[in-house]
């Protein structure tokens, strides 16, 4: 069907503009009739699936992919009393096998620690069965009361991928810790999406965990989303699950753990970071068709460019590339239009002067046309992919660099996180963290900030004055 132009809201009203992508470039259809469930459409699922498939490529290394069950026995669910606090009212049972009550309810996961663990007890034995690094991506099941979000809040998330780990020492899992995040930032690169890492208060953490760090990106709006985390558990699960190994003194000690997880809030930072007016930019890496070719046709000539273009398509398949050539019996114009609003990074036109010329009309996402000659098309197209993917990150960069602020007056924060984040300088006391949060409307997202956008040298707090402030960053969050 020939879609109407210049119906897409303006990237400036985020709001309208993400929930209107999401169907007119068919990533998900929210019509499904329970709240906070989604389907996805071919086409989102293809960018979903090249997506997760870098996490696979990343964990593969030396992780191994695993599936767990998705309901949890009451019992099981129920012995972590900090852990299940934090997801009591988000969890959704299952009391029935048909028409019969069940003797033990079943918990459908929120995430999967108290399925895990369990299994985990009955494996570890020596220290020569450490470290275990498996992963899994599900959905998983939490009744989210604020207002739902397609990606972004869900009450199922389809597309959760948790790793978790057991290592004999502290230090040890503090290691994975590390490791973890090196890997998240080199996915996060790879999506051209810049991110700022911190780690969580205490009160914000993981519940049951010694310390959480998080990844965050700066939306559109200014708020942030919540893109990762990774957390240490130290041995507190693994003496709730008795998880537990024989050293080599023949001592029996626990273990150590940790988890990390992201969801498909990355598929959400991917279409807001780069997408414009016009709809979707999708880095060539996940994008179904990276490039179409539009056949510019003229009837006496009909047979020749045709031709043109099918060989055209093989060589550029050959070369690795998704492509696709657009023969719909459509007027140019909305054709440009349909791969437009699903973010191909590449158009080329081939019509009869074209071919009289020896060339190809290129046409990159991110604008800008050009002729290239036909004889070097495969590294005239390599040299415009890079062309077209360090545009996507200099955007992306300067877009996190103008919606980061340093804030040193308390009367300044308010305003600040309207725009965007703000980072600070607090004491460490939860009363000044309590008046930064009154004040902006905002919340304290984390310390040790890993970035070079902003200055990490200690101040004074901005609000009590004492020296020798952290740098915290303050924002509103989806």
């Amino acid at each position: 069907m020939e879609e109407q132009e210049g119906t897409l809201p303006q990237k400036a009203d985020f709001s309208s503009w993400y929930n209107d992508i999401l169907w007119r470039a068919e990533i998900m259809d929210v019509r499904y009739p329970v709240k906070g469930l989604y389907v996805w459409f071919p086409f989102g699922f293809g960018i979903r699936k090249r997506v997760y498939g870098i996490l696979r490529e990343l964990l593969d290394r030396d992780h191994e992919e695993t599936l767990f069950p998705l309901l949890i026995p009451e019992p099981e669910f129920m012995k972590e009393a900090e852990h299940i606090k934090g997801f009591e009212n988000e969890v959704y049972w299952v009391t029935h096998g048909g028409t019969t009550p069940l003797d033990v309810k079943l918990a459908l996961r929120p995430t999967s620690e108290t399925a895990i663990y369990p299994m985990y007890a009955l494996w570890v034995r020596s220290h020569a069965d450490l470290p275990i690094k498996v992963y899994q991506i599900v959905n998983t099941f939490r009744y989210e009361t604020k207002h739902t979000r397609p990606l972004i809040r869900l009450r199922e998330i389809t597309s959760f991928k948790e790793a978790h780990t057991v290592h004999a020492t502290w230090d040890e899992a503090e290691s994975q810790v590390e490791d973890a995040i090196a890997r998240y930032q080199e996915f996060y690169d790879r999506l051209n999406i810049p991110v700022l890492i911190s780690k969580r208060p205490d009160w914000d953490k993981f519940p049951g965990a010694d310390y959480t760090i998080a990844v965050d990106t700066i939306m559109p709006d200014g708020r942030t989303l919540q893109i990762g985390t990774v957390h240490h558990l130290g041995d507190h699960f693994s003496k709730t699950f008795s998880i537990q190994y024989e050293d080599t003194k023949g001592e029996q000690q626990y273990c150590h753990q940790t988890c990390y997880g992201i969801s498909e809030r990355s598929i959400a930072a991917l279409i807001s970071m780069h997408g414009d007016d016009l709809g979707l930019m999708l880095p060539p890496e996940v994008a179904p068709v990276q490039i179409v070719i539009v056949p510019v046709i003229m009837k006496k000539r009909e047979e020749e460019v045709m031709q043109a273009a099918t060989q055209l398509e093989a060589e550029l398949q050959n070369a690795g590339y998704r492509v696709k050539i657009d023969t719909r019996d459509l007027r140019p114009g909305a054709k440009y239009y349909y791969w437009e609003m699903r973010g191909v990074p590449l158009r080329l036109e081939i019509g009869p002067r074209d071919l009289d010329n020896s060339v190809v009309m290129s046409v990159l996402r991110t604008g800008g046309k050009e002729p290239l000659p036909r004889a070097d098309i495969i590294s005239e197209v390599n040299r415009k992919m890079k062309e077209y993917t360090n545009v996507l990150l200099e955007h992306a960069q300067a877009h996190i660099q103008n919606h980061l602020f340093m804030v040193h007056e308390e009367s300044e924060l308010s305003n600040t996180v309207s725009k965007g984040v703000a980072a600070v300088h607090w004491c460490g006391n939860r009363e000044c963290a309590d008046r930064i949060e009154e004040i902006s409307d905002a919340s304290i997202l984390g310390t040790e900030v890993r970035t070079d956008l902003i200055d990490q040298k200690r101040g004074n707090c901005i609000i009590c004055g004492k020296p020798d402030g952290i740098v915290t960053l303050v924002g509103r969050s989806y």
